[in-house]
């Protein structure tokens, strides 16, 4: 379960936040101020969360484009716009 809680909830209710969490797997968004300041999820699924630090990292890791593959957003644009229109009222918006 998923839920927002104050952080002056957090603080008085802290030990019985932590056992929802680690036997329920409930995950919480503490707030403070009236914004979201934290959350609150199970150990296991905070070694999936990325940092804007671990970023760079990320990019190095991706596949780079081939000089040959650079054009490829270009052509796919392209290919949209030589679609005909949709008749009437088919338009999506």
């Amino acid at each position: 379960m998923r839920s927002d809680i104050s952080a002056t909830d957090a603080v008085r209710h802290f030990s019985e936040l932590l056992n929802n969490i680690k036997y329920r797997g409930d995950r919480y968004t503490i707030i403070r101020g009236g914004k979201p300041a934290a959350a609150l999820v199970p150990v296991d699924e905070a070694g999936s969360l990325r940092r804007m630090g671990d970023l760079n990292g990320i990019f190095q890791t991706l596949p780079h484009l081939e000089p040959d593959d650079i054009n490829f957003a270009d052509d796919v644009l392209e290919s949209i716009k030589a679609q005909p229109p949709l008749p009437g009222d088919a338009a999506w918006v």
